[in-house]
């Protein structure tokens, strides 16, 4: 069977929730599922290099008979081999075809060349969505209250500001209206020029500070984009959001909302606590949709 040659055309960056696309391969898994691969879709996918971002939650449709698509996640090739969620090259990476792997367990009547609907569950991905531009709000806002703490210089966000998260980030896991971020300063990161023996003490401040941020932010209504240059799965995006001091720009494979004004508010919680020799930080982001 021929390979997929190029990326699959994603529309969930502009919000799309269902799609018509035409199967352009299939792949038998040991589990007994089957990845099935189309030219386009509105089906949101892990990505394993970093699986921030569930999949989307939906069914897929081939002459009338809808299945349920069990997971998704990120796909490549290189004309030679076909990897399902493990591939050994970076998405984007050149020479690589980056596809969405959408998996069933029934495939009965899906082939190369058939026309298959897909459909995402809407609430499923609003609650992502909502829990995804809240935590890139989170990361702007506390890099920012974490600002003053900095001694030396160190390469700054989208707002200009010292990039903390993106320094000292080891997870990030997108939730319904929320998310939850951990972050190591160990160190490394201390001779960066961050005091992590300041920042318990300073916890309350910090979050004060990021709260109040976020609280002016939400209120702005501002609105939020994904851009980016071409509609492949492989190709770069960057959230947008146009802050009342600026535009600031992080970039990302997720789905966003359109607007802050589909959010009633934001917040964030901080714990620290001592590991291995360093300091642990977990940010808990919740998002309150607007109603």
């Amino acid at each position: 069977m021929t390979l997929p040659r190029t990326d699959t055309v994603v529309t969930y960056p502009d919000g799309a929730l269902t799609s018509t696309g035409t199967v352009v391969h299939t792949a038998p898994l040991p589990d007994g599922r089957t990845a099935v691969v189309l030219d386009r879709t509105a089906f949101h996918a892990v990505d394993p290099v970093w699986p921030d971002q569930p999949a989307d939650v939906g069914t897929l449709s081939v002459d009338g008979r809808s299945r349920p698509i069990v997971d998704a996640v990120v796909g490549a090739t290189d004309g030679e081999t076909f990897h399902v969620g493990d591939a050994p090259a970076r998405t984007g990476t050149e020479g690589w075809a980056f596809v969405v792997c959408h998996l069933v367990d029934d495939a009965t009547g899906i082939e190369t060349g058939t026309t298959v609907t897909v459909d995402v569950d809407p609430e499923v991905r609003r609650a992502l969505s909502a829990g995804h531009t809240a935590c890139h709000l989170a990361s702007l806002a506390l890099n920012e209250a974490l600002a003053p703490l900095w001694t030396k210089e160190v390469p700054g966000d989208g707002r200009g500001r010292p990039d903390f998260d993106r320094l000292a980030i080891v997870s990030s896991r997108i939730l319904p209206d929320g998310s939850r971020d951990e972050y190591r300063i160990g160190k490394s990161l201390r001779k960066k020029g961050f005091p992590a023996a300041e920042l318990p003490g300073r916890l309350d401040e910090v979050v004060a500070a990021a709260n109040a941020l976020l609280a002016d932010w939400v209120a702005s209504g501002a609105p939020v984009s994904v851009q980016r240059e071409s509609d492949g799965l492989g190709d770069r995006r960057l959230w947008t959001c146009a802050l009342p001091d600026g535009t600031a720009s992080i970039p990302c494979g997720g789905t966003h909302l359109r607007s802050l004004a589909e959010l009633a508010a934001v917040e964030i919680a901080l714990e620290a606590a001592e590991a291995d020799g360093a300091l642990t930080v977990v940010m808990t982001t919740t998002a309150r949709p607007a109603r």
